[in-house]
């Protein structure tokens, strides 16, 4: 029997496992053969199933309270200065390359996010993440890296142009051309470096998710039966499957162990909440002036000296608080702090969707759900609508609730399950498992190679 000499994660951005798993893959002929002879199943996210943090939760083990990284976006102290983009110098704790690169392993990690800047290069090579600005900047280590890609592909694109657009035709081609000169990277270090681990993230699944799942769905609010997109989805499924067989035969899967992992789902967007619009009508915010059209929230619209909380947009909810003694000009006094925040949860749980009907919504104290909570925290998470609908933090819209997005035309949101492939010669082929969390991949990897796993990992090894 081989045995594991070495660990592959194809990291597929958003990979939805209804998708992943369902009539597709019986046109998926490398994924099904990876499913066949390995474990499978859905991989449940971290809390909120967003990008970044995902797969800096994922490759530490740690949540997103541990790592002070609660979106895309965070607050960098308790003034109203706005949100910083969460960069790798956010991330504090060791990701699991940084743990083997501590052992003398030798690591390629290709466009993971939350690895631009590279500010702790791994032994071995990196190709940073879809946050990196440009290719002018440094987003190789080694630096020399970037003539070797540049000879291999031209452009090497760390993502698509615009990707929340309604000129669909060039958006599609994009993303072809951008998942395929990722795997050609990541087919020739592959062959030519060194390496016990090989982590490389694909970017196209989400973005081709944002901006096609109206073509597919037959049940989003846009589907319309026959359209030149129906079949956009599937048909990039099916040439990514080819791309990870090509993949394969380049790794030797008789030394090195697959896993086929997404950091989070996706499913239709019904619509969003315009949460700061929603605040002002229950009397939590107060404007200095009326707003009577859609308007970008700004902190100077604000005022503060009546105001108990504000909003966040995005694909979750964030509302914070404005606390006496914590905010410049906070008023809600320490002792009614948690008063609020209860009485926050039960209406916005109780939020019925434009028809009176119930939507699902959930609302998370972050001490709940995290085991630290460092950074500055949002007061609460808002999983709107069971993540059928996203939090809109434009104010002045005639209704609280809106159709047409806020920064710019997406067909999708997350959801919170994302999937996982495991297969190895050496490890026995359990088929469907459904269970395990993003936090058991870290602990996993660390297992099959031989190092110990810290304590303070949340997940366990899926073998």
């Amino acid at each position: 029997m081989p045995r594991i000499e070495r660990v592959a994660v194809i990291g597929l951005d958003c990979f939805e496992p209804s998708l992943a798993f369902g009539p597709w893959l019986a046109q998926m002929p490398n994924l099904r053969r990876l499913c066949q002879n390995g474990t499978w199943g859905t991989l449940n996210s971290c809390l909120p199933p967003i990008t970044v943090p995902a797969w800096s939760c994922m490759a530490s083990s740690k949540d997103p309270g541990t790592l002070g990284i609660y979106g895309f976006r965070n607050r960098r102290d308790w003034s109203y200065e706005g949100l910083d983009i969460a960069l790798s110098t956010a991330v504090k704790e060791p990701r699991v390359w940084d743990l083997l690169s501590t052992a003398g392993k030798n690591n390629i990690i290709v466009g993971v996010p939350g690895t631009f800047p590279i500010t702790r290069p791994p032994r071995g090579s990196m190709v940073t993440c879809f946050l990196t600005p440009g290719i002018d900047s440094d987003y190789t280590a080694p630096k020399e890296l970037k003539k070797t890609i540049a000879d291999l592909v031209g452009e090497y694109m760390v993502d698509v142009k615009g990707f929340r657009s309604d000129d669909k035709a060039p958006l599609l081609d994009q993303i072809y051309q951008m998942t395929d000169r990722r795997f050609k990277v990541v087919d020739h270090l592959a062959r030519t470096q060194p390496w016990d681990l090989l982590w490389m993230v694909e970017m196209g699944t989400d973005r081709i998710h944002h901006g096609f799942w109206q073509y597919h769905d037959t049940q989003h609010h846009r589907y319309q039966p026959g359209n030149k997109f129906e079949h956009a989805i599937e048909k990039y499924y099916i040439h990514l499957d080819g791309l990870i067989g090509d993949l394969i035969e380049s790794i030797d899967p008789q030394r090195t162990a697959i896993m086929v992992v997404s950091d989070h789902g996706a499913k239709r967007m019904d619509g969003g909440i315009c949460f700061n619009d929603w605040l002002i009508r229950e009397g939590y915010m107060v404007l200095k002036q009326p707003v009577s059209k859609p308007t970008k929230f700004s902190f100077d619209m604000v005022d503060w000296s009546k105001t108990r909380a504000w909003g966040e947009g995005g694909y979750y909810g964030r509302c914070f608080l404005n606390v006496r003694g914590r905010e410049p000009h906070g008023v809600i006094a320490k002792e009614d702090y948690e008063t609020v925040r209860t009485e926050l949860i039960a209406k916005l749980e109780a939020l019925p969707g434009p028809n009176g009907e119930s939507i699902g919504t959930r609302v998370y104290k972050p001490q709940d759900i995290y085991r630290k909570v460092n950074g500055v925290p949002p007061d609460l998470v808002t999983i709107f609508g069971d993540l059928h609908w996203r939090s809109v933090g434009t104010v002045g819209n005639p209704s609280i609730y809106t159709f047409e997005n806020d920064t710019g035309p997406d067909d999708a949101n997350h959801a919170q399950l994302g999937m996982y492939i495991l297969s190895h010669p050496s490890l026995s082929a359990r088929g469907h498992v459904d269970g395990p969390s993003l936090y058991d991949v870290a602990p996993t990897i660390l297992k099959m190679l031989g190092q110990p796993i810290p304590g303070d990992m949340i997940g366990k090894p899926l073998m």
